[in-house]
């Protein structure tokens, strides 16, 4: 059993983002980066399967030389390989990153290396676009099924399942499959010191893909309006016990 996994470097954004001065891009210099907690889960789902199964998990990225850190993260939880797609930090739209996933699966392919399951995140955390993964899977001809939140193997097929609006679905697939992962599928594992030792040492596969222009045109980013809310302070101590009855008899509650 060989999975890779496709993750993306994206901001870990606590607080209220700003934007660049163009409003072209998310302003990133006092933030941290991570992957999509999607993508986290992806990780674990990866791992626990090779676990239980047998084989291999990779990781890989398209993205600025700086997403190492990313797929650093990844081999310090266990997975074996890594490949860096390297851009030159210009964002590229999920068809054209779809299309550079497919041509380093055909490449390891055409090198020996079959993947069993390719695994993406249901979508990422900066763009939501819930795109990428299911381009790969048309590109390749193979199955995919989307939001998975419980995953079986058993004897060349995946019985995956998601929620859905009258209850739970099930599919069963055939391998090699693609498969979009929804958090809360399992609670990824935290890497160990003993693993971030091993992941500094282990080499990144890096490729560098042609820019291939993007099919959609970005005119501008705009923060959505912020939600207007009210305070009222009933007092302080137990002066305020008389007005928090009020209130709940106002409301209804009492």
């Amino acid at each position: 059993m060989n999975i890779l996994v496709c993750v993306k470097r994206v901001p870990a954004i606590g607080a209220r983002p700003t934007l660049t001065a163009d409003e072209q891009e998310i302003e990133t210099r006092f933030l941290g980066f991570t992957i999509s907690p999607h993508e986290e889960c992806a990780v674990e789902e990866a791992l626990r399967l090779i676990q239980a199964h047998g084989g291999s998990a990779a990781v890989l990225t398209l993205g600025p030389a700086a997403a190492e850190e990313q797929l650093r993260d990844a081999l310090a939880m266990g997975v074996e390989r890594a490949f860096l797609l390297e851009t030159d930090g210009r964002e590229w739209d999920p068809t054209a990153t779809a299309g550079a996933i497919v041509e380093a699966i055909r490449a390891q392919r055409a090198a020996g290396h079959d993947f069993d399951l390719v695994f993406f995140g249901n979508e990422a955390a900066d763009t939501g676009g819930y795109q990428v993964g299911i381009r790969v899977a048309h590109a390749l001809d193979w199955p995919c099924v989307t939001g998975i939140k419980e995953l079986e193997l058993r004897e060349g097929t995946a019985i995956a399942k998601r929620e859905g609006p009258a209850g739970r679905e099930i599919f069963e697939v055939p391998l090699p499959a693609v498969l979009t992962i929804k958090e809360g599928i399992n609670l990824p594992r935290y890497p160990s010191m003993p693993g971030r030792l091993k992941a500094k040492k282990k080499q990144i596969e890096t490729v560098k893909p042609p820019w291939p222009g993007n099919a959609l045109e970005k005119v501008r980013l705009k923060l959505p309006k912020e939600a207007e809310h009210q305070v009222e302070i009933l007092g302080r101590g137990p002066e305020a016990a008389p007005k928090v009855v009020e209130l709940l008899y106002r409301l209804g509650l009492v």
